[in-house]
């Protein structure tokens, strides 16, 4: 059962004439007629009842009449649908980001992209590098938003910026007074972290390790506002990234003499279509980098 067999069956319908319905499709008649009987050759049934030069539905007929009315509306929509896709930016965008960015920077300027595209629907996860990966690898998500590098060859990545890593201390620590430190000054710290999987524990572990700072982990969590907290009340000291410094609520933050970052960058997998939206938000994405 092909498309054009479909359509010929319900311009007959439509006229009532073989010869009318052909005139109609810019055919010749002949060859409609061979493709209405291969129609109701499949079907196992006539479709028509030839009466001279009218020609009435069948119960078949009658029965296929609605369905393949409906299958040729839906072709036709979709046509429309994906012709609007090349004139404007419109459609589904899926993307990730991480918990120590969405907050902190995408959801802050989000509103500014749905106002410029209203006709993109945008769907927000929010999860670990790695099952952001999963996700990109796997189709569910267009592009995601993370910490670089990521080691997989399937993935394209491009970084965006990089963002300055700050200590967090409580207004109470003895370095709080100081206009910046060095990682040395730490040492023998409590340190917080976020779980294993965050890329950002990945930063600070290697900041920690350049430096040759000998820390004491002593709490793990998947949330930067707990370790906020713990840091406020003396627990512990944390690294914390730039964007998230003013978050720190009841913390001191104190800059580092070294040059310790965090890499941002998009990721999207390398062999998934760059649709319009895409293009748009990664494009926009760089607009909005932190200065």
């Amino acid at each position: 059962m092909e498309l054009h067999q479909l359509r010929y069956f319900c311009a007959v319908a439509r006229t009532g004439s073989f010869t009318r319905a052909a005139e109609q499709e810019g055919i010749a008649q002949p060859t409609l007629s061979q493709q209405i009987q291969k129609l109701e050759h499949e079907i196992g049934a006539p479709l028509f009842e030839r009466l001279g030069r009218h020609n009435r539905l069948t119960p078949y007929g009658e029965a296929l009449l609605p369905e393949a009315e409906n299958i040729l509306r839906q072709v036709a929509e979709t046509g429309l649908r994906l012709a609007s896709l090349k004139t404007g930016v419109r459609g589904r965008l899926r993307v990730g980001v991480i918990p120590t960015i969405l907050p902190y920077w995408i959801a802050l300027h989000l509103s500014e992209f749905l106002q410029r595209f209203p006709e993109v629907e945008v769907q927000l996860t929010e999860s670990t590098t790695s099952r952001l990966i999963e996700s990109l690898q796997s189709g569910e998500l267009d592009a995601a938003v993370a910490s670089l590098p990521i080691p997989s060859p399937d993935i394209v990545c491009s970084e965006l910026f990089r963002e300055k890593l700050f200590l967090a201390v409580s207004r109470q620590h003895r370095l709080a007074r100081l206009p910046s430190v060095g990682l040395k000054d730490l040492q023998q710290e409590r340190l917080l972290l976020l779980r294993e999987g965050h890329c950002l524990r990945d930063s600070v572990l290697t900041a920690c390790t350049r430096a040759k700072a000998e820390f004491s982990a002593v709490f793990e969590t998947d949330q930067l506002e707990s370790i906020f907290a713990l840091v406020s009340t003396g627990f512990g000291v944390s690294l914390v990234p730039a964007m998230a410094a003013e978050r720190a609520t009841g913390c001191k933050v104190v800059a580092l003499e070294q040059s310790s970052f965090r890499r941002i960058g998009y990721l999207r997998a390398s062999h998934h279509f760059v649709s319009k939206p895409m293009k748009e938000f990664l494009a926009w994405l760089k607009m909005i980098i932190p200065r």
